[in-house]
């Protein structure tokens, strides 16, 4: 090793973590190469110019590089473009302990990026990038308050693990909790889980921060060794004379505002005060330093608001819109809002109200995965939308932002333990969350309506499932938990809380805490005023709509399902999918086969779906004696007439059954090349590959048992003429003690889809 590279370590559950700068990128601010096993994440830290923002001007960007696990780009282009999900929510994991580190009026243009060079797919790479991306803004001389370290618990086997190896928390974990925070203390937490409860979810989180406090340990190991000094930095203050004069000023009339319970009113009139404010102080716009000034009596009107609305909460427990510390907003549920939809539920919670939306479809229709993961497919898939009107403000409507993203995989991560597997219910389910007016924890409100749209579908969910959004406010000793935060509260509060689960245990978490000091008694408490708050919102959806429609929508696709001999796959689906192309032409419906011989038939209306099902049990069951068909005659010859029963199956209707009750000379007397008939099998020999037949309606047969049918077989004797392997040419010229014609299964063709 060079002597220009430093490398320390860290032990983690048995596995080591090292961190390593001074190899690659050497011209970024702050580079480090963090690995654990084969999983090596490239990150890299740049503090660049000055810029004046208005607010704190950091970017996090994770680019994966589909190479690190040896695949090619599924795209057009094979390279990789925009981020996908994995990236963006790893960018996002990131950004969030990290951000509230950096110090008030920080305006260096500051970047993050991290990129897996290598992929295990033992280590997954997203804990390594957030340990990464902090340790080489350590070396960088930025004036953060910690370093932050990071590491996933899984719960395999009854039993909580410290960064699970990738399979395990794919196929055996039932939770995957990812928590990051410093030495003091935890600040973010990001979890899925099923059914984890309350209690559990405290010794994860404190198991997990005795592992964050060696990681945050080797970064200031790393710093001490290899990071640049600090950059001087004076952080803007306000002016003691300056807050006293506008306290005196323009405090009682801020106040008033800031506690107007109608949150576009009180925006209005708290601007309007905030302006007041900077108008008298900052001078006149024409004169010199007026920038300076202006930005000062800004400063002053924000810190004044800042603490009005916090004291207020946190020590005379008196919230913005006047309720209580665990009151719920008025809570409107609706279901079946979208009459053509397949689903679809209206959640309203006070000034928050979101439209979530459901449609069913096939199996072919999943998710294809183009990551660096395991996983290669989804078929539960939430989208979550914020357009700009939601706010009652005009913006440009784009794809969707980070934001976006983050909030559609939280909710979709709060319902996916409930939803039904495959085998249950084979259908890919989409959801669309619309946010129409928020006012506070839209993400949640997106989970609850996700529920309503499901039941509302009839998808067989296993439970209802449920979200709030906690906060803490904490002035000195005061501190208050509050339940259901409205959007002051969060922007201006001390930690966001999201619990979602059923009312057995939660299923998804995202905690953001933005100070130190918060404890895990306070957590603990915010986890009991949340199930409590939970169950409570569960009541009123369960008094709308308790357990899911007993029939799917109309407008959905019907679906019907048959398990097939799997050496029958090739018989179903033809020469080169001839076969199964014509019978969905046919019935006008879509077929699914997999490995196992399970067939899905997706079709327009049950009728066509139960006659395609039928047609696919006739061509692909053993033929018994007493079944019917309606075959057509394929072959007539001096002795009979040879009728398909189903593709490359035959039997045999000997002359003298094609007229019951008459004498005839030739078969062709009655039927011809191409007829459509209606017969029952009335011997099958399959040691000399006879199939008899005789016509349905033959008096002689009707209502007759198996056992009956083959007395009369027997009776027959002699004059159903030669044994099926023994007529000429056509399709019988086969050799006799070859057995039964039967069923051509997968390997007859080659070409098989």
């Amino acid at each position: 090793m060079s002597e220009s590279v430093t490398r320390v370590t860290a032990e983690i559950s048995g596995k080591e973590i090292s961190f390593e700068t001074g190899k690659l990128a050497k011209q970024a601010t702050g580079s480090v190469v963090v690995r654990a096993g084969e999983t090596m994440v490239l990150c890299t830290a740049v503090v660049g110019n000055v810029r004046d923002m208005g607010f704190l001007p950091l970017t996090v960007d994770v680019e994966e590089r589909m190479y690190a696990a040896g695949k090619i780009p599924g795209s057009f282009f094979k390279r990789e473009g925009r981020a996908g999900e994995k990236a963006t929510l790893t960018a996002r994991m990131i950004d969030r302990p990290i951000r509230p580190l950096f110090p008030k009026g920080w305006n260096y243009e500051t970047q993050l990026v991290a990129m897996p060079l290598s992929v295990d797919h033992v280590n997954p790479y997203d804990i390594l990038a957030i340990n990464g991306a902090s340790a080489a803004l350590q070396l960088t001389g930025a004036p953060v308050t910690a370093a932050v370290g990071a590491v996933r618990i899984g719960k395999v086997d009854g039993n909580f693990v410290v960064n699970p190896d990738e399979q395990d928390l794919v196929d055996n974990s039932d939770l995957d909790l990812i928590v990051a925070g410093t030495v003091d203390g935890i600040t973010m937490v990001e979890a899925g889980a099923n059914e984890i409860p309350e209690a559990e979810i405290l010794d994860a989180l404190d198991i997990a921060h005795e592992a964050i406090r060696k990681l945050c340990a080797a970064q200031a190991e790393l710093k001490a060794k290899a990071g640049k000094p600090e950059i001087a930095f004076t952080a803007p203050t306000v002016h003691p004379d300056l807050y006293a004069q506008v306290v005196a000023s323009h405090g009682a009339a801020l106040n008033e505002a800031t506690a107007i319970e109608d949150k576009l009113e009180r925006q209005n009139r708290t601007e309007e005060a905030k302006a007041a404010i900077i108008e008298k102080y900052a001078g006149d716009p024409e004169a010199e330093g007026y920038a300076e000034a202006r930005a000062h009596a800004q400063r002053a009107a924000d810190k004044l608001e800042k603490s009005l609305i916090r004291e207020r909460i946190a020590v005379k427990k008196i919230r913005p819109d006047g309720r209580s510390s665990e009151e719920i907003r008025q809570i409107d549920v609706e279901v079946g809002v979208t009459p053509r939809t397949h689903g679809s539920g209206l959640f309203t919670r006070g000034q928050t109200q979101v439209l979530s939306t459901v449609a069913l479809g096939t199996t072919r229709e999943e998710m294809r995965l183009d990551t660096l993961g395991l996983e290669t497919t989804k078929r539960y898939i939430h989208h979550y939308n914020f357009p700009p009107f939601s706010v009652g403000e005009a913006g440009r409507m784009m794809g969707p932002k980070r934001r976006d993203i983050g909030h559609g995989a939280l909710a979709e991560r709060a319902l996916v333990p409930m939803i039904p597997s495959q085998e249950d219910f084979p259908y890919t389910i989409r959801i669309v969350s619309d946010t129409l007016e928020s006012n506070g924890s839209s993400s949640m409100a997106s989970v609850c309506g996700s529920t309503l749209c499901l039941m509302d579908a009839g998808v067989p969910l296993k439970k209802p499932v449920a979200g709030i959004a906690m906060g803490l406010i904490k002035e000195g000793e005061d501190h208050i938990i509050l339940t259901d935060i409205a959007g002051v509260e969060d922007h201006l509060g001390d930690m966001d809380f999201k619990v979602a689960g059923t009312r057995d245990g939660i299923t998804a978490l995202q905690m953001d805490i933005k100070i130190t000091g918060v404890s895990f008694e306070i957590m603990r408490d915010a986890l009991a005023q949340a199930l409590a708050a939970r169950t409570a919102i569960l009541d009123k959806m369960a008094a709308v709509i308790d357990t899911p429609r007993g029939e799917l929508s109309r407008y959905a696709p019907g679906i019907s399902t048959i398990k097939i001999d799997p050496e029958k796959i090739g018989l179903l689906i033809g020469k080169g999918g001839e076969t199964i192309r014509a019978l969905q032409e046919e019935f006008e419906s879509q077929i699914d086969v997999n490995d196992e011989g399970q067939v899905l038939v997706y079709a327009s209306n049950r009728e066509l779906g139960d006659g395609l099902i039928d047609r696919i049990r006739s061509m692909t069951k053993e033929v018994e004696l007493g079944d019917q068909f309606t075959g057509k005659v394929v072959k007539t010859t001096t002795f009979g007439a040879f009728v398909e029963l189903a593709k490359g199956t035959d039997g045999l209707l000997h002359i003298s059954n094609v007229a019951p009750g008459r004498r005839i000379a030739t078969v062709e007397e009655v039927l011809n090349k191409g007829d459509e008939i209606v017969v029952r099998v009335v011997e099958v020999d399959r040691e000399r590959g006879r199939i008899g037949l005789r016509l349905a309606d033959d008096p002689e047969i009707a209502g007759k048992t198996k056992e009956e049918l083959a007395e009369i077989a027997a009776a027959d004797g002699a004059k159903s003429g030669p044994p099926r392997g023994d007529r000429p040419g056509g399709r019988g010229g086969r050799d006799r003690d070859r057995g039964p014609r039967r069923e051509r299964g997968r390997d007859a063709d080659p070409d098989r889809a």
